[in-house]
């Protein structure tokens, strides 16, 4: 390859592959044939590819590199949740969790190995941000949590929905995270409805709007925490940059473009956004649009200083918010016993359980 670079095959488009081949005097259909390898059929290397004739598999392995994200641990919660850390072709580990509820499952995806925003509540955080991942990567992992998930069902049903929740800030991997959901939602990909995708973004006010103006038709799910800026501005000191008014006016214009009700994910910490006052505050802030509010116990991190907020004003604080009329679901926590709850996902999963 004189020294260039090599590709790695799934940055490539169908019409890439079968140019490629047509370019090297094979015949397309080849192309389709090894695109539906890569993505349909979910493939780990050029030999799999059964029915391509040995000769264009040693053109492609000569031509393209072939990174899949693998599995490198399993643990197992008591609740039935389980935590993958999935190991890259770099050495990096994200982790991915498949969350039961019933005979329903959801996958959290990652989509950054660590991540840039350091948010202090939060244990990937505290790992710094390392790369972007890449659209077939973040596919790896929503493709095996979705055959573990019909492992679990002993039937195809699989996922039920999967959320960007997982490790790094998916508006900061836009272009990736884009491609990831249009392939997961393709007919060549997992063929999922993108209604049962959901991207989490703790608030980027210009990728807020390029989300609304591309219409990728998955929902969206806003970490909040709180609508008060000096609030915010210690839990998320990213919001120094994007204050919460910079946020609310893209969301305003996310709703008028799209016409959909989002959610607001809101933690609630103890003695900081748990009280009557801050229900108050977060139902004057969600006037401005229809949403669902997600309310969410800490999971604690060593060393944050951060404690969770009571049961009794967990209840009183939703209590609150549906007298306002109010959409609020009370969400508990789930794989707390192997780190793999909101806000845990740290890589420490390095063992096989």
């Amino acid at each position: 390859m004189n020294g260039k670079p090599v590709p790695d095959i799934r940055g490539l488009s169908a019409e890439d592959v079968i140019s490629f081949f047509i370019v090297h005097n094979e015949k397309p259909f080849r192309g389709k044939q090894v695109y539906e390898w890569l993505w349909k059929k979910q493939c780990a290397s050029f030999d799999e590819m059964t029915d391509i004739p040995k000769t264009c598999r040693e053109l492609l392995s000569g031509n393209f590199t072939f990174h899949r994200a693998s599995v490198m641990t399993t643990q197992n919660s008591n609740d039935g949740t389980v935590k993958i850390g999935f190991g890259l072709h770099d050495g990096s580990i994200v982790e991915g969790v498949l969350i039961p509820s019933g005979e329903r499952f959801t996958a959290c995806v990652s989509s950054q190995v660590g991540c840039p925003l350091a948010c202090t509540f939060c244990a990937t955080g505290r790992l710094g941000f390392k790369r972007n991942l890449t659209p077939g990567e973040i596919f790896d992992q929503a493709a095996y949590l979705n055959k573990l998930a019909s492992e679990r069902t002993k039937s195809m049903a699989g996922l039920s929905n999967i959320v960007y929740m997982g490790m790094g800030e998916p508006l900061l991997n836009y272009e990736n995270v884009k491609k990831s959901v249009e392939k997961i939602s393709s007919a060549d990909g997992m063929g999922m409805s993108p209604q049962r995708i959901t991207i989490s973004s703790l608030g980027i006010p210009k990728m807020i709007r390029q989300l609304a103006d591309d219409n990728l038709r998955c929902h969206f799910a806003l970490s909040l925490h709180t609508p008060v800026n000096n609030k915010r501005n210690r839990l998320v000191p990213f919001n120094l940059q994007h204050p919460v008014e910079d946020i609310r006016e893209a969301l305003k214009y996310y709703y008028k473009k799209t016409e959909k009700r989002f959610t607001i994910e809101y933690i609630l910490f103890k003695d900081i956004n748990d009280s009557l006052e801050d229900a108050m505050q977060l139902a004057v802030f969600c006037k401005n649009f229809p949403v669902k509010v997600n309310l969410l116990e800490y999971n604690e991190v060593e060393g944050t200083g951060l404690l969770r907020s009571s049961p009794e004003r967990m209840k009183a604080f939703a209590g609150f918010l549906e007298k306002k009329h109010m959409v609020v679901n009370v969400r508990k926590s789930r794989g707390k016993d192997i780190d793999a709850a909101c806000g845990q996902l740290a890589g420490k999963g390095n063992r096989e359980r």
